[in-house]
């Protein structure tokens, strides 16, 4: 009967720790996971090394003001500096997404939509915040910092 227990005792402590180290946020030397989602447009995105930034904005009003200051930029400024822009939508509701969607498609720049809530979590937030993720050539986070779109330009994103 005791071995019975150590074995449940055994089984919940490996479960917890497989939980926490897949729940545990991205940090400097990381590699980036696969993320593949549509843009806009529904163009296809898939992370490939070789990019240099990623741009990340998990909550609406960043994500709007973020869509402003890129747009000001124009249409190749994110591809110029060898970015990307992530929107996370998955709590998005069905009635917003109506009226979002076919205003997200008249920015110039390239907005990646991810629809799924795994897709984003391990990436490190900050509230009223787009994380911003400079990269190695191989994938690798560098450094992470976050990028108040209401204050500060965009071209201060790629500045370090």
């Amino acid at each position: 009967m005791r071995c019975i227990h150590i074995q449940r005792l055994v089984i919940f402590v490996g479960c917890l720790l497989c939980t926490s180290a897949q729940g545990a946020p991205l940090a400097v030397g990381d590699a980036v996971p696969a993320i593949s989602a549509n843009d806009q447009h529904g163009e296809k995105f898939v992370f490939t090394n070789g990019m240099q930034f990623l741009l990340i904005a998990t909550e609406m009003a960043p994500a709007k003001s973020a869509n402003r200051r890129l747009a000001e930029q124009g249409s190749r400024f994110l591809e110029t500096n060898q970015a990307a822009f992530l929107m996370d939508i998955h709590s998005m509701p069905g009635i917003a997404r109506y009226f979002a969607f076919p205003k997200l498609r008249k920015y110039p720049q390239r907005i990646v939509l991810v629809d799924s809530p795994e897709a984003l979590a391990r990436f490190p937030t900050q509230p009223a915040r787009v994380t911003v993720l400079a990269l190695t050539l191989d994938g690798h986070i560098k450094k992470i910092s976050y990028w108040n779109p209401d204050s500060a330009p965009a071209n201060g994103c790629f500045r370090w």
